[in-house]
């Protein structure tokens, strides 16, 4: 009896050490991505959106964030703009690096605007180990604030600033309107509402689990990294909005739904836009229709220089 007992209780206590264990590999999984400058680039060339950028005049620096952490940027004149005073800040998705907005800064310096894109934490030429978590926007929400606050002081007070975001690029610039940002405009490109929603696909998809393994994970990765899955909703920043937003989205994305964006361009107090790409899957909408994509951002764009009585020139 005593031996059966014996058996049991280190079953118990092995089973217990193997789901703490999984635990702490999902929340490392999450937060301590692979994002670096090489497989960004060569995904950006395989589909033709790397173009003519080794001929361009770039200027490379780097800024201090809220707490201390060194963020890489790059600035990217547009020198036949006719105005020089209109910048887009462009944040990338996770596992990439700023490398993954030139896709879209192909688009912003044929409308006339100069681009800043940077690394997000933990990724590109950022520092990325235990110690610097990416956080799915709590953290680097709080990043772009710096990296806006920075192209003001570079660049001028009187610029006119937007910012255009890819996937968690999306969701860290809406977290960011709870600190109200000094912009003018937003695109926001299949960015998640909550994080729980992407996770629990990613649960299923990539681990073959159930989703409910997210929320003891969520209290791993909040004593290990700081900060809690079931707290990160963008979708919360919304509530007293008053910048206007362009969502996009692909109706095909088996990632990040597009019932994220339809949820946040209803949940948007401000002026909103809606636009799904059939066909698009997770981050392929400019892929799938340049064109469109462009006639999207121009409409768009002066719908927003309309609302403030500007020119659209």
């Amino acid at each position: 009896m005593k031996i059966a007992l014996i058996i049991i209780i280190v079953i118990l206590a092995l089973a217990v050490i193997t789901f703490l264990a999984g635990l702490c590999y999902l929340a490392s999984f999450v937060s301590l991505p692979k994002g670096k400058m090489g497989p960004s680039r060569e995904w950006e060339e395989k589909f033709n959106f790397w173009r003519d950028f080794d001929k361009r005049r770039t200027v490379q620096y780097q800024i201090k964030s809220f707490d201390g952490y060194e963020l890489h940027v790059e600035y990217v004149p547009n020198e036949s703009a006719p105005d020089p005073k209109k910048f887009v800040i462009i944040s990338h998705g996770y596992t990439s690096t700023r490398y993954g907005a030139l896709k879209y800064l192909n688009k912003w310096m044929e409308l006339g605007y100069n681009c800043v894109i940077y690394d997000d934490r933990h990724h590109g030429m950022n520092r990325a180990d235990f110690f610097t978590p990416c956080t799915l926007g709590v953290k680097e929400s709080k990043d772009l604030m710096a990296v806006i606050d920075d192209t003001y002081r570079r660049y001028g007070e009187d610029i006119y600033l937007g910012l255009h975001g890819e996937s968690m690029g999306s969701a860290l610039q809406i977290t960011a309107l709870k600190y109200k940002p000094k912009v003018h405009f937003i695109f926001n490109d299949c960015g998640f509402a909550e994080v729980t929603n992407v996770l629990k696909v990613g649960m299923c998809d990539i681990f073959h689990l159930p989703g409910w393994l997210i929320y003891p994970a969520s209290f791993v990765c909040t004593i290990l990294y700081g900060w809690s899955f079931t707290k990160n909703r963008p979708i919360d920043s919304l509530k007293d909005n008053t910048i206007p937003i362009c969502f996009i989205h692909g109706e095909d994305d088996d990632f990040i739904r597009c019932s994220n964006s339809k949820e946040m361009a209803a949940a948007n107090p401000a002026y909103s836009e809606l636009h799904l790409f059939p066909g698009a899957k997770h981050a392929e909408s400019m892929y799938k229709d340049e064109p469109r994509y462009l006639e999207i951002m121009k409409a768009f764009l002066n719908k927003v220089y309309e609302m403030e009585g500007n020119s659209c020139e």
